[in-house]
């Protein structure tokens, strides 16, 4: 026998075909979502790389324009009136801190953030400091141990690495 013909034939994939289809699907999701969720990592990191930059410019401008000088606070003096920056924006250390906008200052003491570093930090800061991510070195004065600084550095606080290996802290 075969097929029925006319009005009353039936159509449909069989089962067979439908779960060729399903097998299919699941090892497309298999291989894009990885992949889609290191491009949302890549792209929170470049965000924060842009962010580093954008700070760091603002404070070549204000250098430039008070003759030589780097601001001696916890950077509040590039956002009024919007003069070098609008606002410190937001450091994002995927997988690892939260989102912070506010600045870590080196020996610096009664900011608004209520961090200090110290003579020693940030060897091993790691956002540990009420999860601030911004680090700005405001003094002259070396530091006793970590890595090398001179007034005016700004960095991210984290000592994990970037998705390629790099350290956040090497930017």
């Amino acid at each position: 026998m075969g097929r029925p013909e006319g009005p009353r034939a039936v159509s449909g994939f069989t089962l067979i075909e439908l779960m060729i289809v399903v097998a299919i699907i699941g090892i497309l999701a298999a291989v894009a979502i990885p992949k889609f969720a290191d491009l949302l990592r890549k792209s929170q990191e470049g965000a924060t790389k842009g962010n580093l930059g954008q700070i760091r410019s603002a404070l070549s401008i204000y250098y430039a324009d008070s003759e030589g000088n780097f601001p001696s606070d916890d950077l509040s003096c590039l956002t009024v009136d919007a003069k070098y920056i609008a606002a410190i924006p937001k450091a994002k250390s995927p997988s690892y801190h939260p989102e912070d906008n506010r600045v870590c200052v080196g020996l610096l003491t009664g900011t608004a953030s209520g961090c200090r570093l110290g003579l020693g930090a940030p060897a091993a800061y790691d956002g540990q400091v009420n999860g601030i991510m911004w680090v700005y070195w405001e003094t002259d004065t070396p530091p006793l141990m970590g890595p090398v600084r001179s007034k005016g550095d700004f960095w991210l606080g984290c000592t994990h690495t970037d998705t390629k290996g790099t350290s956040w802290m090497s930017y």
